[in-house]
């Protein structure tokens, strides 16, 4: 299983000016080629592929106006046509949006490298262009033998330097089957609740950091617009605090969805649709703060990798308002209800019920791939509708 891993370097002067003008090639050369893609698809229903922009970088290299792309490693300007050729095959398959430019200011700053581009030699990497190897922080030592196949270099909002090696490692590989199964129910007053009943408490990493940036975006504010040195200065302030946030929060669901993978075979979340859940005006910070997109992609690839299940269940299955000692499916169930008691008796915790639900239905799917059954009656006395079939994730 290939794997990438992320180190933070501190370049040269030399390096970092080698670095940045290969960056501007790269979105120079994407742009150019959307371009080229988009007039040929317009003016004529012609469809432009790889092969005919990398012809057309190579005479765009023989002109005037472009020949300072002679000046760098010709290997990322290559690598970012193919990235343009993805995004497109993306598009056409409906799996994204049509491609969009490449912005000098809010575009993620990236090179590729192949092989032939770059020289790893007793844990040093040296990249093309460049005389000297790059000063690494290896916080964590790669697989033994590794050979990286390809070597990204990006550059953050708050100026820090960034390589990501992908390579083979042998130790990402199927754990031992188990029988346990877990639901799990996203939320903002806990972050997740099991069906096991424990709860994962809300770190809130934004609040936590909200006066100051706060304090950082009004400096901001009164600095000139413009490309002046306070304005940059301001900005990468703002930048830091910001990347300070989404680290933290980024370690937290590492911890948690490796702990998750590790010990269950199967994982049944909701599947919510979280870009709709961010137009509510009162909830989008406290939504965008609990990460539950990243939570989910982290907990699907770890899956993967070690050899889990996860389940996502329809985002109209009534998972709160559903007893699961019972089966009767209330008519209401306002969001400050967090306990409430059903007619058989059993008083539920809104979260631990619905995680319950959700792992129930869960294993449903699994078993058999049926949808959700007619619950058997509400507490009205009326026969509750027949819920759309749960979808298992591909």
């Amino acid at each position: 299983m290939k794997r990438a891993f992320k180190y933070r370097f501190y370049p040269t002067d030399a390096q970092a000016a080698e670095l940045s003008r290969t960056f501007g090639c790269v979105r120079k050369v994407y742009n150019l080629a959307l371009a080229a893609r988009t007039e040929a698809w317009t003016l004529r229903q012609e469809r432009v592929n790889y092969n005919v922009t990398s012809a057309m970088l190579t005479a765009w290299k023989k002109t005037e106006e472009l020949a300072y792309l002679n000046d760098v490693s010709s290997v990322p300007l290559q690598q970012a046509l193919r990235h343009l050729q993805t995004a497109f095959t993306n598009f056409f398959a409906k799996r994204a949006r049509y491609p969009r430019f490449k912005s000098r200011k809010r575009s993620r700053k990236s090179a590729e490298y192949t092989t032939s581009a770059f020289r790893f030699r007793d844990g040093k990497l040296t990249l093309a262009k460049m005389a000297e190897p790059l000063d690494i922080v290896w916080s964590r030592p790669l697989p033994e033998g590794a050979a990286p196949s390809t070597v990204t270099v990006s550059q953050d909002a708050a100026g820090r330097w960034y390589v990501s090696l992908l390579c083979e490692d042998p130790a990402v590989k199927p754990l031992t089957a188990t029988d346990t199964a877990v639901g799990v129910d996203a939320g903002l007053g806990h972050l997740l609740t099991l069906s096991t009943g424990g709860k994962i408490t809300n770190p809130r990493h934004e609040r936590r950091d909200r006066a100051r940036l706060a304090k950082a975006q009004r400096e901001l504010s009164r600095k000139a617009k413009g490309d002046g040195a306070n304005r940059a200065s301001a900005r990468r302030k703002v930048a830091r605090i910001h990347a300070r946030i989404a680290d933290r929060r980024r370690d937290n669901l590492h911890k948690l969805t490796t702990r998750l993978v590790r010990e269950n075979q199967t994982i049944v979340i909701e599947d919510l649709t979280v870009r709709n859940l961010l137009k509510n005006g009162h909830l989008a910070r406290a939504i965008s703060d609990a990460a539950w997109s990243e939570f989910r992609s982290m907990l699907e690839y770890k899956a993967q990798w070690y050899g889990r299940e996860v389940i996502a269940v329809d985002r109209w299955f009534p998972s709160s308002k559903l007893c699961s000692n019972c089966g009767t499916l209330q008519h209401k169930m306002p969001l400050h209800i967090r306990t409430w008691t059903c007619e058989c008796g059993i008083t539920h915790d809104r979260d631990v019920n619905a995680a319950q639900n959700l792992k129930a239905a869960g294993l449903a799917v699994s078993a058999c791939g049926a949808g959700v059954r007619p619950q058997r009656s509400t507490p009205g006395g009326q026969s509750a509708t027949k819920q759309e079939p749960l979808r298992r994730e591909p």
